[in-house]
Order: structure tokens, then C-alpha cells, then sequence
């Protein structure tokens, strides 16, 4: 394992700390119990948006704290949950008399460790669970895993806060964006974490794991490694069979990397999604590209398609002013 670490058990607050200190016009970082912040906050009466889950996913979620996102993110261990401790510490820091309504990736600690501590909570509170991985069916066992249609959640319900939609608006939105939206992801190799040494599973060099997760998780199945063009066709025609949308229809076109991706193939991939849908008579009116939601150094690629309306694209275009994210006012 090559890595630019000192220290495998400190390699998470090291990074951080410098993550706090290049941004430190935008957040604070809270060592103990950890969480990163808003710098400043919007002011009273606002809803506070929370969200985390285990390093290693960066810029998710601690790139997306700032104006026009979250308020505060709880980066637990690499693929490990945080606690409740940090959900609550985290909440009670930024919440401003609106209430808090934390976004929660659907994987079984980060749900439960969410709901605990909203339980600890002497204030409102609500959740958005995320499921937008359609690699898996719907009736799965524990349902539909939260990708990179995160990212959409935030933002567009990050723009809504903004702008004082009140707590149960803000979540009823929250699961609106996310029944809209759809993930599939593909990975070409596995993941490092740096605590085991060595990748976290074995793929071979003419292989590829279709519907990988974000934990360096297998995906749905192991197969023979085929084209771009072909690997886009079978991941697009999953996303849009489970969308089901119509011609005319407007959308957001995601083309994420997981980490060990180069952008040059990332806008081949996202070229290749474009031309599958505007075949079929949809129009893509915006885009974005680029590692947003990553699994540290996996080099694959997922494909998000949120179906947009004038209200959503709206808040898509709303000013934001984060680590990651940048642009209006």
C-alpha cells in the first residue's frame, strides 16, 4: 500500500485538520466529538440541514457544508458510521429555532445511529433517507442503498433552507428529490482502506463489478470488462427503466468518479449517458461532473439522472458557496 499518510489511526483528523485550515473561510472543524460546521450561520428561524457517514466518500459530506448546503456534517471513520454523539453535538451547534432535519445515506448504522440521536434531541427534528443505488430492487431486505443522488438532496433542500421553507416542507422536498432520482455505479478495481493494507476485494484485469456500492462493497455481479459504450448502454438503460421517464422530460445529469478516475473518461462516460437519453427524447438541462461521492482511490464510475420541474432546477441553480461546490451570487 502506497499512501500519503503518517498514521493509520490518525490519518482521518490529519486530514481534517487540513481540510478545516484550506477552508477556513467556510467551516470550523470540532475534533471532539467530531464534526465540521458552518462558519457562519444563517441566522434564527432557519432549519439546520445535518447529514454525515463514514470518510473516505470526500467531498461527501464535508465538502458540501456552507451556504446553500448543509449546516454541519459528522465524518465518521473510513466506512464506519459516526456516533450519535457527534449526530447531536453536530446538530445542537447550527440548529437556529427552525428545527434540524438530517439527511441520512440508507446503510443500517448510519440509519440507526441518526435516529438515536434525534431520539436525544430536546428540539424538532426530521429525516430524509436516501436510496437512489437501483443496482438493487426494491424490496430488498434493508432497501435501496444512498449514493451519489446525495449530493442532489443537499443541494436542492440545502437551497430551500436558504431561503426559510419551513421543517416539514423541507423534508416533504427531501423525499421528493429523492424518489426523482436514480444511481448506478460501476467499478473497474476495489478500494484501499488504509487500516487493512490491501484492496478490499480481488478483480481481475479483464473484470469489472457492476452495481458496485460506495464501501468498496462488490457490486451485483462480476463480469467480463467490456466498452465504454457498451458499460453506458447497460447502466443507463437500468436507470431509466426504473425511472421510467417521458419524452420532453427535463433532467440533471450526474457523472461521478469514485476517486481513481480521470475527468478525461469521466466526460467520455458522461458524453456516451447524454446521447443515450436525448435519443430518446429527453432534455438534459444541467449537468455535473467530476468526484463528488467517492470510495478513496477505486477507480469506477457511477451515472445519476435526477428528472427535474421548474422548482427543482430552481434550487439546483440556487447560489451555494461550499468546499466543493461554487456557484451565483
Amino acid at each position: 500500500m502506497k499512501k500519503f499518510i503518517n498514521n493509520v489511526d490518525t490519518v482521518l483528523n490529519e486530514s481534517l485538520q487540513g481540510f478545516a485550515l484550506a477552508h477556513s473561510d467556510i467551516i470550523e472543524f470540532s475534533a471532539e466529538p467530531r464534526y465540521v460546521k458552518r462558519k457562519t450561520l444563517k441566522g434564527p428561524g432557519k432549519v439546520a440541514l445535518v447529514s454525515g457517514g463514514g470518510s473516505g466518500h470526500e467531498p461527501l459530506h464535508t465538502g458540501f457544508v456552507g451556504t446553500g448546503m448543509l449546516d454541519a456534517a459528522c465524518p465518521g471513520q473510513i466506512f464506519t458510521s459516526p456516533s450519535p454523539d457527534q449526530m447531536l453535538a453536530a446538530a445542537q451547534a447550527v440548529q437556529q429555532g427552525g428545527g434540524v432535519l438530517f439527511i441520512v445515506k440508507n446503510y443500517a448504522g448510519d440509519v440507526m445511529n441518526f435516529e438515536i440521536a434525534s431520539e436525544m434531541l430536546e428540539f424538532t427534528s426530521a429525516s430524509v433517507l436516501v436510496s437512489d443505488d437501483v443496482s438493487l430492487p426494491k424490496t430488498h431486505s434493508t432497501g435501496r442503498r444512498g449514493v451519489a443522488g446525495t449530493l442532489m438532496v443537499e443541494k436542492m433542500v440545502g437551497a430551500a433552507a436558504e431561503n426559510g421553507v419551513c421543517l416539514s416542507e423541507c423534508k416533504t422536498l427531501g423525499d421528493r428529490i429523492n424518489l426523482a432520482t436514480a444511481s448506478m455505479g460501476v467499478a473497474l478495481t476495489s478500494c484501499t482502506v488504509p487500516a487493512l493494507g490491501k484492496p478490499t476485494f480481488a478483480i481481475g484485469d479483464n473484470e469489472m463489478e457492476m452495481g458496485v456500492g460506495i464501501h468498496g462493497e462488490r457490486g451485483r455481479e462480476t463480469v467480463p470488462l467490456k466498452s465504454a459504450a457498451d458499460i453506458v448502454e447497460q447502466v443507463a438503460t437500468i436507470i431509466d427503466e426504473d425511472l421510467h421517464p417521458k419524452k420532453g422530460q427535463e433532467m440533471l445529469l450526474h457523472v461521478n468518479g469514485f476517486g481513481g478516475t480521470p475527468l478525461m473518461e469521466l466526460y467520455l462516460v458522461y458524453g456516451l449517458a447524454a446521447a443515450f437519453w436525448q435519443k430518446k427524447g429527453l432534455r438534459i438541462i444541467r449537468s455535473l461532473v467530476g468526484n463528488f461521492t467517492t470510495s478513496i482511490d477505486m477507480a469506477g464510475t457511477s451515472i445519476t439522472l435526477t428528472l427535474l420541474d421548474e422548482e427543482l432546477t430552481r434550487l439546483w441553480d440556487a447560489p451555494v458557496h461550499t468546499a466543493a461546490l461554487r456557484w451565483g451570487g
